[in-house]
């Protein structure tokens, strides 16, 4: 890594002239760093001396360019083998450091799939996020869980087959509602047999792969048959998951016969803002879309900001065979190459001029237009809305981003807080948090305990990784729900953390505690009301509402992964195949630990040492 020379001129391309007798015709990656030392821009390079000398030139640069080389004071570089490591390398470092003028992905959630699992006789279908770990076979992505659900709603009617977790399904005695609405064919009370399940399974796998036409008409051939040996029930049931088939291939919209496996990647660009819109295509058929705003980084042209998305959004994705892009991207073939080897197959990328795939790049790209109108539509009522809450609270200007907290119990028990982000964007999702209350000495329900808890880990956190409050992370007002008692206990809790200056506002239910009436606390001030019918009130209720509804699901979630947990869940090599054994060969938990090492070695799937394990678990703590 190169520092910048002694004798360096303070600013600008003088700054970065005097880099080049250091560098050399490697790839790699540059970093411009301000007087602050936050970096300002990363870039990559194939040869990283022609790359820079281009910043060199006192004339001749964007406006962006030449703002971003006025503020460089020094510069940071780190050589790489190839160029594809460098591309890569680039992408990585703009998602952690957030660059001001590079284009940067805000909402980098992962999708869901459909898993028809593998680990049971009579495998269920059912929605799969996250790491891949689960023996089965994955269908996707889908653009969201409503897409998601939308698909295995249809499919159960079709196929029939099971969603319930292996617990309920070992635990039945007799058929549930999804039986008698006709979503699922029994296999838990043995209405249906192993090997006539798995052909059920075996055309759920075909329609998912594309080869809907072939259950298609095998469904036909069956309603025929039974309705020529005059089986009308039989027919009837066949008719209607025929029906449910059709509908699921017409609801889709966009069914290419021709593109078997594709994204579709359309931008479009207005005012310096972006969207971009991403189409699945999988086994020939539309799995849905999703938009993305991407910031531009304070004015990048097309070519660079479809190039920043393609890099940083595949970086924790797998990437398709083909990849449909609306716009040409710079380095084409390094970003083929990192994609291929990511993918493990070769990937194209496309931007295609004619036929069906241009077709489908049009259509994602009007998405693109509109969705990017409406965003700016409502960009427009927010900012003005924030305005109106700068003006209200008599903040020095309106806020960037808006921390509202809120915790969610019963009785002090499985405490949970959360905290939302509000910003110019609306909610900021990707950045809310939420707090396991950690402290057991607190009193059952003390709700300035469990404030205090959630306050000192956020901002202590804040202060280690951002101390100069160089980032976006760092909130411009605090919104608490309650009256002046919180809104004091809070400020003495930022005080003692030597956070003094983010200003606060306690959000307390007035007369009645009806909504509408509600009253704002500052420190040292007078409580007052806003107008029934403000914006700005309703504004606040939307927060503090959003705040409430996300800590009271983190709460139901802790509280319902605590009900269904064992003592079998601590045990390790202990997973849900095991699980499952030990308690339908002993009937429960305690039962499992008080059995001897020989019966633990008779059940099916435990082997000596993994029975050794268990034994020894249960009696050193007991």
């Amino acid at each position: 890594m190169t520092t910048a020379p002694s004798n360096s001129p303070p600013k600008g391309h003088e700054v970065v002239q005097g880099y080049l007798k250091t560098l050399d015709a490697s790839p790699g990656v540059y970093r411009m760093l301000d007087e602050k030392g936050a970096v300002l821009y990363v870039g990559k390079a194939r040869n990283l001396k022609a790359r820079v000398s281009s910043y060199a030139r006192p004339t001749g640069h964007s406006a962006r360019i030449a703002r971003m080389i006025r503020e460089t004071v020094t510069m940071m570089f780190l050589t790489t083998r190839t160029e594809t490591e460098a591309l890569l390398l680039e992408q990585n470092l703009i998602k952690q450091l957030k660059p001001r003028y590079n284009v940067l992905l805000r909402d980098d959630k992962s999708f869901p799939n459909i898993l028809v699992s593998k680990e049971h006789g009579f495998p269920p279908i059912k929605k799969h996020r996250g790491a891949k770990k689960e023996k089965g076979d994955y269908y996707g992505p889908f653009a969201s869980a409503g897409a998601v659900n939308r698909t295995l709603n249809q499919l159960q009617k079709v196929f029939l087959l099971r969603n319930c977790s292996d617990a309920t399904f070992e635990s039945r005695t007799r058929p549930c509602l999804l039986y008698q609405i006709k979503r699922c064919s029994g296999p838990c009370v043995g209405l249906v047999s192993e090997t006539e399940y798995g052909g059920l399974v075996r055309d759920a796998e075909k329609f998912l792969q594309g080869r809907s036409t072939k259950v298609q008409e095998k469904l036909a051939a069956e309603m025929q048959v039974a309705s020529a040996e005059m089986e009308f029930e039989r027919a009837a049931a066949l008719r209607d998951r025929l029906k449910a088939l059709t509908f699921i291939q017409s609801s889709q919209a966009v069914n290419p016969a021709g593109v078997a496996e594709a994204d579709i990647v359309a931008l479009h660009m207005d005012g310096g803002q972006a969207c971009v819109q991403v189409f699945f295509i999988r086994a020939n058929q539309n799995w849905g879309n999703r938009d993305y705003y991407p910031r531009t980084g304070s004015g990048a042209d097309a070519a660079e900001v479809m190039q920043a998305f393609l890099g940083q959004f595949y970086d924790t994705k797998d990437p398709p065979r083909q990849i449909l892009l609306s716009d040409d991207i710079e380095d084409s073939d390094l970003m083929v190459e990192a994609l291929s080897e990511k993918a493990g197959r070769k990937v194209e990328l496309l931007v295609p001029q004619r036929g069906e795939k241009k077709e489908l790049v049009a259509g994602a790209l009007r998405n693109a237009r509109e969705s990017l109108a409406r965003k700016m539509s409502e960009s427009a009522t927010q900012t003005k809305l924030l305005r109106g809450l700068a003006e209200a609270f008599d903040l020095e200007a309106p806020p960037a981003r808006i921390e509202v907290y809120d915790n969610s119990h019963i009785q002090g028990a499985h405490a949970v807080g959360g905290m939302i982000v509000a910003g110019a964007d609306g909610f900021l999702k990707s950045q809310y948090r939420k707090f396991n209350i950690k402290d057991a000495e607190l009193t059952p329900g003390d709700d300035f305990g469990m404030m205090r808890e959630m306050l000192t880990r956020r901002f202590k956190r804040l202060l280690k990784e951002d101390p100069d409050r160089q980032t976006e992370a760092w909130p411009d007002l605090l919104l608490i729900d309650g009256g002046a008692g919180q809104v004091s206990a809070v400020r003495g809790i930022m005080s003692e953390l030597g956070v003094e200056d983010v200003p606060m506002v306690g959000v307390a239910k007035g007369v009645d505690r009806d909504a509408g009436k509600e009253e704002f606390h500052r420190t040292g001030q007078r409580p007052f009301a806003l107008r029934r019918g403000d914006p700005v009130l309703y504004f606040v209720q939307r927060l503090r509402d959003e705040a409430h509804r996300f800590a009271i699901g983190a709460h139901r979630a802790k509280r319902s992964k605590a009900v269904g947990a064992t003592p079998l869940d601590d045990v390790p090599g202990i997973g849900a195949t095991r699980k499952r054994a030990l308690l339908a060969h002993f009937g429960s938990a305690k039962a499992v630990g008080r059995a001897d090492l020989a019966d633990l070695k008779a059940v099916e799937g435990i082997s000596e040492k993994i029975a050794v394990t268990i034994y020894d678990y249960f009696h050193e703590k007991g």
